[in-house]
């Protein structure tokens, strides 16, 4: 099983020592940064919650919290911010910031054992969610299609797409890299009714166009038949 991994990004080297040691020994793989500017040189990406204190050089939490925000790839990770700070409007701030938890100090390492399990279990289910609602979305780039909505985007644009020329482009884009027949796309996307072969070109001819420059992702192997690049 996936051990959670824990960024703690503190400037006070005992207190991120004592962190660290007593996460790792609840069975987390942790890591330390002792400020922010250190923290972003580091793949933020990989770690499943950052431990963020408020009150560090010249890049604060706060900073540091807005600038992973502003990232889709890190957007979603949860924060804990802990901090010395009091004062409500530090609290609501960081709130307001996206922070998940917010823990005062002086802490109690079984208090932040407890914070760091709650929020973990939620983001967990969240991501749950998140995954099933994944399933069915096609997405390279900025070509995206909805299986749900039966809607096809393209650069956030929705693009009215026929029947035939959604499910031609759902089965393209669902096997990347292959060269597909006209038979075997017929038995695919027609269902093995007889269509001419001059049905599947004119389909794909109206498609490509539509997708601007996705377009050009749709290939043609001529003697073999059609597929799908990136």
């Amino acid at each position: 099983m996936k051990r959670d991994k824990i960024l703690i990004v503190e400037d006070e080297e005992t207190l991120s020592d004592v962190m660290r040691l007593n996460l790792q020994n609840e069975g987390y793989e942790v890591d330390v940064a002792n400020s922010a500017e250190q923290a972003l040189t580091y793949d933020v990406r990989s770690y499943s919650l950052i431990l963020l204190d408020i009150m560090m050089g010249e890049i604060s939490g706060i900073q540091m919290a807005k600038i992973l925000k502003a990232e889709p790839a890190t957007a979603s990770i949860p924060i804990i911010f802990c901090t010395a700070r009091d004062s409500e409007d530090d609290m609501v701030q960081g709130l307001n910031m996206g922070a998940d938890d917010y823990i005062m100090k002086p802490f109690s390492i079984r208090n932040l054992v407890a914070r760091v399990r709650s929020v973990l279990r939620r983001s967990g289910k969240q991501q749950d969610e998140s995954d099933k609602e994944s399933n069915n979305i096609l997405k390279i780039e900025g070509l995206m299609l909805d299986l749900n909505l039966k809607q096809c985007y393209v650069d956030g644009k929705e693009v009215k797409l026929t029947k035939t020329e959604f499910e031609l482009l759902e089965f393209l884009m669902s096997n990347i890299g292959r060269i597909f027949s006209r038979d075997e796309i017929v038995l695919r996307v027609w269902d093995n009714v007889v269509v001419l072969d001059r049905t599947i070109d004119v389909n794909i001819t109206r498609l490509r166009p539509k997708l601007g420059q996705y377009g050009a992702y749709i290939v043609t192997r001529p003697g073999f038949g059609y597929g799908f690049r990136c």
